[in-house]
């Protein structure tokens, strides 16, 4: 008989043992490059659908290292999960790669958690809280494609720039307060933000489209093409320089 494990609780625990399971396999150092990216995504997404068929054997799935059933698009839950976000930077021996987990209802995150394993620290959407105060006067972008809009926004703000692995260390970072923002315009998809965002969202930040519309997951099409995660004080004003680039530029690229 399977003990019930509540939502929040088991989001947690998925972003935790996922971290364990990686960073063990990466320790013993019998992979390495490629190939240790590989056996690492496997593996975590293996344990991660085992879990979850076990506990949740009725809810939807979305994961970046799995095939699409589009059977989630009839249900209110999905699991939208990306088992290793950085998986260049986790087999190279950096330590911005994480783990993603939400529990996205009727569109929206509802439970989620990012798992920073080299850090040994989870933050999940029942807990975390934005740190407050001065300003880093940094804004967080992509080490690969690092998007001119941002820079043109960092300009504005006199803010320099930071390029980081995963999308969730980059917003991780903005929740404690080493960047105030975390610009991204280069594309992405549903498991590359819908953790970062549930749990940015429920620790007071801004998150949003670059032109404010609202983020909604479990989409046909899974694909993401920017991102805004903020300090909430800084929104409206990020938000217009955002604008005021893709009118003069044709987009935000």
């Amino acid at each position: 008989m399977t003990v019930h494990i509540d939502d929040a609780r088991l989001t947690r625990l998925l972003a935790q043992g996922t971290g364990e399971i990686l960073k063990g396999v990466r320790d013993v150092g019998l992979l390495q490059g490629r190939k240790l990216g590989d056996a690492g995504d496997d593996l975590a997404q293996n344990w991660i659908a085992r879990v979850l068929e076990q506990h949740r054997p009725d809810d939807g799935f979305l994961s970046e290292e799995a095939a699409d059933n589009r059977a989630r698009l009839t249900k209110e839950r999905v699991w939208i999960i990306d088992p290793l976000d950085g998986t260049k930077e986790f087999a190279t021996g950096r330590q911005d790669w994480a783990v993603h987990i939400a529990l996205v209802e009727n569109g929206i995150p509802i439970h989620a958690a990012v798992g920073l394993p080299d850090l040994g620290v989870v933050f999940d959407s029942e807990e975390a809280r934005a740190v407050k105060g001065p300003y880093a006067k940094k804004i967080a972008i992509s080490h690969n494609r690092p998007p001119a809009v941002a820079l043109h926004i960092a300009g504005q703000f006199g803010f320099d720039t930071g390029a980081i692995g995963s999308a969730g260390a980059k917003a991780m970072h903005v929740l404690l307060g080493d960047y105030d923002a975390y610009v991204h315009a280069g594309g992405q998809y549903e498991w590359d933000s819908a953790a970062p965002v549930g749990v940015a969202t429920a620790a007071g930040l801004h998150c949003s489209r670059l032109d404010g519309s609202e983020l909604r997951y479990n989409n046909e099409d899974t694909y993401l093409p920017d991102l805004l995660i903020c300090r909430k004080e800084l929104a409206d004003d990020i938000l217009a320089l955002a604008e005021e680039f893709r009118q003069e530029n044709d987009g935000y690229r």
